[in-house]
């Protein structure tokens, strides 16, 4: 496969986004609310000129939150139908390969987990859950919308 896998972290658990799908990993010191938003949209910031949507991806799965306060925050910026997203995330560790193609969970992980799977693969430091950025992205609301 020879796929690029960003490993991040997210509520304790190690877990992969294609690195195609990410543009940069950036540290974010400001986060401006937005009044209305979805609960799993965390704020506005900017990074180079750019005006990014920020989502708390332990809020899209449906976690604990603890205060974001006035520390940084670890994001991957990522694209999505000509918007700019940052996904929050507890922690960015590495880039690794991919050994295989995806394969299906065969385990029950919590409903928001299993929302955003798109499966498990296999890497020279073990299996990971890959997540599906657009699943993250779109949050709670949506799957219940679509459902």
């Amino acid at each position: 496969m020879n796929e690029l896998l960003l490993v991040v972290e997210i509520a304790g658990q190690r877990v992969a986004m294609r690195a195609a799908q990410v543009e940069s990993v950036v540290e974010l010191d400001t986060l401006i609310p937005v009044p209305r938003a979805a609960e799993h949209v965390a704020g506005l910031s900017a990074l180079r000129s750019r005006v990014l949507t920020v989502i708390c991806c332990r809020r899209s799965l449906g976690l604990p939150v603890p205060e974001f306060g006035d520390g940084i925050l670890e994001a991957a910026v990522v694209e999505l139908d000509g918007h700019h997203y940052a996904l929050i995330v507890d922690g960015v560790e590495d880039v690794v390969e991919a050994a295989g193609d995806p394969t299906p969970v065969r385990a029950a992980m919590g409903e928001g987990w299993e929302r955003v799977s798109s499966g498990m693969v296999e890497t020279e430091e073990g299996a990971l859950l890959l997540v599906d950025v657009a699943a993250l992205i779109g949050g709670p609301e949506l799957a219940r919308q679509a459902a």
